[in-house]
């Protein structure tokens, strides 16, 4: 089955006119997704087989939930069973954001590129040497442990009958 691709101009204000102002973006995100369940055809009309872009659900709610958008033109691509929506003709400001998350995602790629190689194998004489060092960093923990409780044992400590002498310099 080919991808079925078409382009509408969806009027919301007629679905949240009548709706109290703080959900009116939320009830327009809902009227997009019915819309396109019944032009699409989406089998009994599952809202769950409509996936929203990102940045369509970002014009929906960039004015705040009081004040959506009065219509929108959005791109639908119908594959199997699941319909996608894009915004139709993108804003400036949107294609900033896009190529901003690009460029974004480029730099992360090549950092993981440059990562990879520094993987060296090491030689029996470099693993030895490792295992040297973390033994006698391991024995010297020990000895440096062994030594603070020999010193705490010998430390006095507070007897808990005995008064404060600040409590007895203020009973007096």
């Amino acid at each position: 089955m080919a991808n079925l691709e078409r382009e509408y101009t969806i009027p919301l204000r007629r679905f949240w006119v009548n709706v109290p102002k703080y959900k009116r973006s939320a009830r327009a995100i809902n009227a997009i997704k019915t819309f396109i369940a019944k032009h699409m055809k989406v089998t009994e009309r599952d809202v769950n087989n409509v996936k929203l872009d990102v940045y369509l659900n970002n014009e929906i709610w960039y004015r705040g939930t009081d004040n959506p958008p009065s219509k929108v033109k959005v791109k639908a691509v119908k594959e199997g069973e699941i319909v996608k929506v894009t915004l139709s003709e993108v804003p400036a400001y949107v294609k900033f954001l896009q190529a901003r998350h690009a460029k974004l995602h480029k730099k992360a790629e090549k950092k993981e590129e440059k990562a990879e190689p520094k993987t060296e194998e090491k030689t029996e004489e470099q693993k030895t040497d490792e295992k040297e060092k973390e033994t006698a960093v391991a024995e010297a923990n020990t000895k440096v442990a062994e030594a603070k409780v020999k010193a705490d044992k010998h430390t006095t400590k507070p007897d808990k009958n005995k008064a404060h002498p600040v409590r007895m310099a203020l009973q007096k």
